[in-house]
């Protein structure tokens, strides 16, 4: 999960600040120090974690804290608005053109996901943004670029223009745009060729693509993974051709983060979108405040409540919760939240985005999705009667949905155990629902 290695240190560095009560100016530079060494322990820029840190030190000894009652939750404070201003302090939006279609020019080294990327762009800006996006391959080197963008482009909906592998990909661009004119896509993103490292000749032919498409935004895809190598190349790309912003694939796979808190302060061009997933829809905007909480383990209820939203099926939520209070609730419904849940994203990066469901040394949010799965199969193999009344469910058909389904009978036991708990729970909700006083009651999970 992103920053799990920097959160927990974090974490335990502000367990002991808390714990002193009152702080000395030694205690506070003790922390700084173990703050300092996360940071680069999280391969973030050396001269990045060296300002940061004396930035947050020249306000942590200051009277904001040493006077406060609660100095150790003063420093956390400033931690947190530092960390937000190190990654750009406001969330970079795309800049749509006034007139005509959007031209959006994705570069990047090979293998960083450009071509992926495109594709949840395109799906990101049509989703939110209402656009109807055209993707263009001009990546006529890298062996089935083009064949990978057109699959990715069915899998997001999105359309894809192409010419083959043997056009002048800035011949492949200029009719693209023509193709989106005659299309009405106002959105045009090109999928640019890529080297395995930066060199003049991947360059020049992106100086040339870009003088000749014009394009409103350069943004530069880079692998959150590789760390500080991601913000070299950040650096080369932007001194070269001028980037507009950086979109850091895998950053779900990044336990440190050093990439996320090190390319704004470095390039001076802000982070944009973040990957989350391998899933056409998990793209993220970047949002510097948001992540910054995510990283002191603060959670991110804000991008939580919007997954729910995008994701939860209002109308089926307001059924769910009259069955809920008339203690009608079925294993259907439970299966149906199940998979509203999973659509959100993998379950761990959601828990992760809750305030204070990690503790301060707790160690890492280990959900298995294989669980869920598991849930899933039991569910799916039992007969429609079955999971309208688990009550009829005894020995010989729990053996059957253990072998339908491809788990053993603990497993079917244990699932209908959870569910008698949940009906017990929403009976007592229900019942609490009923006192005088207490009718503004809301389900936790509706």
């Amino acid at each position: 999960m992103a920053f799990e290695g920097l959160t927990e240190k974090l974490q335990q560095t502000f367990k002991k600040l808390k714990g002193k009560g009152k702080l000395s100016e030694r205690d506070i530079k003790d922390g700084m120090r173990e703050v300092k060494l996360a940071l680069l322990e999280a391969d973030v820029n050396f001269l990045v974690v060296k300002d940061f840190i004396s930035q947050v030190s020249r306000r942590a000894v200051g009277s904001e804290v040493m006077e406060s009652l609660t100095p150790a939750q003063q420093v956390i404070k400033i931690v947190n608005q530092e960390l937000t201003r190190l990654m750009g302090e406001v969330p970079s939006k795309i800049v749509f053109s006034p007139r005509g279609s959007t031209r959006i020019m994705l570069v990047g080294l090979q293998g960083a996901g450009k071509t992926t990327a495109a594709a949840k762009i395109g799906h990101y800006l049509r989703k939110h943004n209402g656009k109807n996006p055209l993707l263009v391959a001009c990546d006529i080197y890298r062996p089935a670029a083009i064949k990978q963008l057109h699959v990715a482009g069915e899998r997001a909906g999105i359309a894809v223009f192409s010419m083959g592998d043997r056009v002048n990909p800035v011949d492949i661009a200029k009719a693209g745009i023509n193709e989106a004119n005659n299309k009405n896509n106002d959105v045009i993103i090109f999928d640019t060729a890529g080297r395995l490292h930066v060199d003049e000749e991947l360059m020049e032919e992106i100086v040339r693509m870009k003088e000749s498409i014009n394009p409103d935004e350069i943004l530069l895809v880079v692998d959150a993974m590789t760390g500080q190598d991601a913000v070299n190349v950040a650096e080369a790309f932007n001194k070269k051709i001028g980037i507009d912003g950086v979109v850091l694939t895998k950053l779900d796979g990044d336990t440190r983060g050093g990439a996320a808190l090190s390319v704004k302060a470095v390039t001076g061009k802000p982070v944009k979108f973040a990957g989350t997933g391998e899933k056409i829809e998990d793209l993220e905007q970047f949002y510097p405040d948001r992540m910054a909480s995510r990283i002191l383990g603060m959670g991110d209820m804000l991008t939580l409540i919007e997954k729910a939203q995008q994701n939860f099926d209002e109308k089926k939520a307001m059924e769910l919760e009259k069955k809920m209070r008339s203690q009608q609730f079925t294993l259907e419904d439970f299966l149906e939240q199940l998979k509203q849940v999973r659509n959100m994203g993998p379950v761990d990066q959601l828990m992760g985005m809750i305030p204070g469901f990690r503790p301060a040394g707790a160690g890492p949010v280990s959900i298995d999705e294989k669980q869920l799965v598991k849930l899933e199969a039991i569910i799916n193999s039992m007969t429609p009667g079955e999971r309208r009344d688990p009550s009829i469910i005894k020995a010989g058909r729990k053996k059957r949905i253990a072998a339908g389904s491809g788990t053993d009978i603990q497993d079917v036991n244990r699932l209908l155990k959870q569910f008698e708990q949940t009906k017990k729970l929403m009976k007592q909700i229900g019942e609490l629902q009923k006192k005088p006083g207490k009718g503004n009651l809301k389900f936790p999970f509706i």
